[in-house]
């Protein structure tokens, strides 16, 4: 018995590696050489290519394609549809899988429902892509991305709250966790409660 489940109508092949809690439902098809951590949850007609890598806790929903150069950290959310793509310039009469561009998204970020994500780009660390919205370049941690092509349009807490603007103190503060943010350069925000690097601590 293994410690994760697969849908009777999802499709897995080996060798791959999947962590313990993890969840594979309806019609989804993961590929050979890929990498799924621990408690993932990957919704209906959901597809990983061979060499992704998919950290712990990162809930993926329905209809998304992960393909090949794309690493996801722990905790982060994909929304309904969001786009992935690996060739910047792809021609059907060319073959180019050689020269796949390789996409990274940090710790604890969320893509927006149907946001796209131009291959080469890194999302930071709990930044937020609003729905809709065309990643094309880098994004800094805690950024909120919205529009064609997408722009900073503030910043989020890592409760995915949207801060308001520093007070007399330089300080933001979460609504929801008390937790307080503030900016070490331009478009360099840090979490002054906790390092980027950990995770929120479990509720008691």
């Amino acid at each position: 018995m293994s410690d994760y489940f697969v849908h009777e109508t999802a499709v897995v092949d080996q060798p791959t590696e999947i962590g313990s809690g993890t969840s594979i439902w309806h019609f989804s098809h993961v590929m050979k050489n890929s990498q799924l951590g621990e408690r993932c949850n990957l919704g209906q007609n959901v597809f990983i290519a061979s060499g992704v890598k998919i950290g712990s806790n990162v809930k993926i929903q329905n209809n998304v394609s992960l393909y090949e150069g794309v690493v996801l950290e722990d905790d982060v959310f994909c929304g309904p549809s969001c786009v992935f793509t690996n060739i910047g310039n792809p021609r059907s009469q060319i073959v180019r899988r050689d020269k796949y561009e390789p996409t990274l998204v940090r710790r604890g970020a969320t893509l927006g429902a149907n946001s796209t994500i131009v291959c080469g780009a890194t999302i930071g660390r709990y930044a937020f892509v609003a729905a809709g919205a065309v990643v094309t370049k880098d994004i800094p941690d805690y950024a909120l991305v919205v529009g064609v092509p997408g722009r900073i349009a503030g910043w989020m807490s890592r409760h995915g709250h949207r801060l308001s603007a520093p007070g007399s103190s330089g300080l933001m503060v979460c609504p929801e966790s008390g937790y307080k943010y503030k900016f070490e350069s331009e478009n360099v925000l840090k979490c002054l409660d906790l390092d980027e690097e950990q995770a929120l601590p479990e509720k008691a």
